[in-house]
């Protein structure tokens, strides 16, 4: 049995408890983000001001400032907590598919559900990750190339199950199905579109994005 002296235990212990600063900073982020969500939901993006987001969480500009060096990365950083947790409700809408035209169309649905009851939001998430400047990082994110992951999965499991052709061109037929998922937020955040018309559509892109791979 290893021995631990009194030091090692002591810088253990050290490693393990947070401090009273760091769980200050840990809050003082949480009030931040939680200030910066309500805000860029009501506001938008561009409405949002950090000088906003400091007030709404009680607090200075410096204080925002020394958790985040700007507006775009305080955005980053709920976008990517919201992309983690669509990435995992998208996953377990596909495991409860029946084959794979149903479980892709699970996966679609899911992510419009996901944004329905926070449109504001989305708004300013689809017209920030679109864009130049900070579009390439958020488009980049590990939550993004594991929702492209998901539907790379569920067509290589219809491979080997035997629902599609060995020749299917899996990377790009998947690559091309996530295309299409993102081309109807549009029609999901700025035209209203109901939950019942974009399934319809996505049946459809579905349908034909398949089309051809199909064994016999």
């Amino acid at each position: 049995m290893k021995h631990t002296s009194p030091l090692e235990a002591a810088i253990e212990t050290q490693v393990r408890v947070p401090t009273r600063r760091t769980l200050a900073k840990q809050q003082t982020r949480s009030k931040v983000l939680a200030a910066a969500r309500r805000l860029f939901s009501q506001q938008g993006y561009e409405g949002a001001t950090i000088r906003d987001i400091a007030a709404a969480a009680g607090m200075s500009t410096g204080a925002v400032f020394a958790n985040f060096s700007d507006k775009s990365d305080l955005f980053r950083e709920i976008m990517i907590a919201d992309f983690e947790a669509l990435a995992e409700a998208m996953r377990d809408a596909a495991g409860r598919g029946r084959a794979v035209e149903d479980a892709l169309l699970r996966v679609f649905s899911a992510g419009y559900v996901f944004y329905r009851t926070q449109l504001p939001l989305a708004r300013a998430a689809f017209s920030v990750s679109w864009a130049p400047e900070d579009g390439h990082v958020l488009r980049t994110v590990p939550p993004i190339r594991a929702m492209l992951a998901i539907f790379i999965e569920q067509l290589t499991d219809a491979v080997q199950r035997g629902e599609l052709s060995q020749e299917a061109d899996v990377k790009l037929r998947s690559q091309m199905l996530f295309d299409a998922y993102l081309s109807n937020y549009p029609r999901a955040i700025f035209e209203g579109w109901s939950l019942e018309a974009l399934q319809a559509r996505s049946r459809d892109q579905i349908r034909i994005l398949l089309a051809g791979a199909r064994r016999g």
